[in-house]
């Protein structure tokens, strides 16, 4: 109830601020046509604008819950006393006043209906015309223009018509309806009544301007206005031709056209509807910070399990993730989030990991919702963890077995589940077999009903350690061997040494197919043994100047050195006779490795148109 008075009092105060911009900015303008879609905005305005809130969060941190309930204060509870609902008396009041106008209201049309009932009809292009014999104003509702022609002459007949044919042609019919309607709903608001006046008015004003156009004598269509004002009998729901502003609508058919750039002030309302929607339309939201998502206990006291549903969002998820990681230290990846139309999550792939201890992964991949599960957590009392993915169904009937740091549960496996250890396909007897400190992850796939169980030791797991591993040929690290979903694999080598394996999974295959092969490069010539030259000594550097008029003593040294120098040189003519025998022979075994090397040339550049068509190919693939 005080959700609707607030809105009615937002309503109400949008109209009487758009009658105030009318009558103070824009009554004495003569933008009629203007001015009728200004005045319909209002009320369309003040009906929705109170509905559209925008909101603000602001996160705030969370109260504290250790509240000490005993320093409550107490007091005795007291008789209740009778106390009036002011919001059921308002509330009722309005609901009668709208009750009784809605009663006006049909008794008007009722009124309407028999003064258009039974009465002859003369169609005219788009328009309906009534001739009656009563004494009533000239009216126009919808396309039907009634009129008492005896009453009038026929200059004066062709304005009346003329008047209300623009009444007919630009429904102003529906104007007056909505007025009413909006008196209806806003009846104990005083603007409202104004409005409606102001918008009657203004259709009269258009209407005159436009009949004004299409008659030659303005000033007999004015005597018009004058001579029917004794005619009091109008009749509501309709277009009046006569109206108790004559003055005002001969004034304004009098007055000279307004100028273009008055228009301006229609943008004056908007600066006011900015600030009522900043002072009555903003909310702001004070949200607490989700510090621990909500754990909910198992069975056991020291086992905490966070629920997900089909309906948790990236957000939730991954603020379980940092929980788990900051509590636990535990790792946790979400991938292969699948949702339907209904934003509901139908595949989901979360891996538990926690350091070298156990690791759990489990994937759920379907056509339907996901069922509720939740990741389960427990302590030992050695101090190691234990992991486990639980499902709500099992959480009520089966304890949670908690065993070499892997929570499992004792869940009855299907006859057709396909099992596979290390990437072999295996039996439920070998994995029993297995001891569970010798897995490294297990992860559970469901395709609909369909369940496959791939199973990874802690011995296959070491590969990534101690060998180079290549997927796809594209070398990876330990831990995006992990998150390979062994169910892709293909096929998977191991070179004579043992220490590379290569993995080429379903998915490379297929892109394969197609795929263009590249050219293998022509292998180069080899070079002929290369021979190594005998050392020489270096000879000494000569003295600046001539030996005459140089340094003498320099120039003694200098000589005294390239003696020396001479005589390492004849020790080395032996070695030179054998290099100048080699080079000989080397030579001779050039000639063939320069034929050799013009073939290479030949298969390169062959090679080199091979790459630019491979290239273009593998450029269109990818494309």
């Amino acid at each position: 109830m005080e959700t609707l008075f607030i809105y009615i009092a937002k309503s109400s105060g949008l109209i009487g601020m758009f009658y105030i911009a009318y009558y103070f900015l824009l009554r004495k303008e003569t933008f009629f046509t203007a001015n009728r879609w200004f005045l319909l905005a209002g009320l369309f305005t003040s009906a929705i604008l109170p509905w559209i809130v925008f909101t603000t969060i602001v996160w705030v941190e969370p109260a504290p819950s250790n509240f000490d309930w005993s320093k409550l204060p107490i007091r005795p509870v007291q008789e209740e006393s009778f106390e009036i609902n002011w919001y059921l008396v308002l509330g009722a009041a309005y609901i009668i006043g709208i009750v009784l106008f809605l009663a006006q209201f049909a008794l008007d049309f009722y009124n309407l209906n028999n003064v258009l009932k039974g009465k002859t009809i003369h169609q005219q292009a788009d328009h309906k015309f009534i001739d009656l014999k009563e004494n009533i104003a000239p009216f126009s509702y919808f396309n039907t223009i009634v009129y008492n022609s005896s009453l009038y002459s026929e200059s004066e007949m062709e304005s009346i018509l003329e008047h209300e044919k623009v009444h007919s042609e630009q429904y102003h019919t529906i104007d007056v309806l909505i007025t009413r309607f909006f008196c209806i709903l806003f009846w104990f608001n005083p603007f409202i009544w104004l409005y409606k006046n102001v918008i009657l008015q203004n259709l009269e004003f258009i209407a005159d301007s436009e009949a004004t156009k299409n008659i030659s004598d303005k000033k007999a269509y004015q005597l018009t206005l004058l001579k029917i004002t004794t005619h009091e009998n109008c009749v509501v729901l309709t277009n009046h031709f006569y109206q108790s502003l004559i003055k005002k609508r001969i004034v304004m058919l009098n007055k000279n056209q307004s100028k273009k750039w008055n228009s301006w002030k229609y943008a004056l309302v908007l600066p006011a509807l900015i600030a009522f929607v900043f002072l009555f339309q903003m909310e702001v939201i004070a949200k607490e910070k989700n510090v621990n998502p909500k754990v909910e206990q198992s069975a056991s006291d020291d086992v905490d399990v966070y629920k997900i549903t089909k309906n948790t969002t990236e957000a939730e998820l991954k603020e379980k993730a940092e929980i788990l990681k900051e509590k636990y230290g535990i790792q946790t990846t979400f991938s292969k989030i699948k949702r339907n139309s209904n934003n509901e999550l139908i595949g989901l792939k979360i891996k538990l990991q926690k350091g070298k201890e156990a690791a759990t992964v489990t994937e759920v991949n379907s056509s339907e919702p996901i069922k509720d599960f939740a990741i389960a957590i427990s302590k030992n009392d050695n101090g190691t963890t234990n992991i486990g993915i639980v499902t709500e169904e099992n959480r009520k009937t089966d304890k949670l077995t908690l065993s070499n740091n892997v929570a499992s549960h004792n869940i009855n496996i299907p006859d057709d589940t396909n099992i596979f250890i290390d990437g072999a396909k295996s039996d439920k007897t070998e994995m029993d077999k297995l001891d569970p400190k010798d897995i490294a992850t297990m992860n559970v796939i469901k395709n609909n009903d369909k369940q496959e169980i791939r199973i990874i030791t802690k011995k296959f797991a070491k590969i990534g350690s101690e060998n180079d591993i290549y997927i796809n040929d594209k070398k990876v690290d330990q831990n995006e061997l992990d998150n390979l979903d062994q169910g892709t694999i293909e096929r998977m080598d191991v070179n004579k040494d043992g220490k590379t394996i290569r993995i080429i999974t379903r998915n490379r295959v297929s892109q394969d197919i197609n795929a263009p092969v590249p050219p293998t490069p022509p292998t180069p010539p080899t070079l002929p043994s290369k021979i190594k030259a005998p050392a020489f000594p270096k000879a000494p550097k000569a003295p600046k100047g001539d030996p005459i008029n140089g340094d003498k003593k320099a120039w003694k040294d200098f000589e005294k050195k390239m003696e020396e120098y001479d005589a390492k040189m004849k020790k080395l003519e032996p070695q030179m006779e054998a290099f100048d025998k080699q080079m000989a022979e080397f030579d001779k075994q050039m000639e063939p490795f320069n034929k050799q090397m013009e073939a290479f040339d030949k298969q390169m550049e062959v090679y080199e148109k091979q790459m630019e068509e491979y290239q273009s190919k593998s450029e269109k693939e990818n494309k």
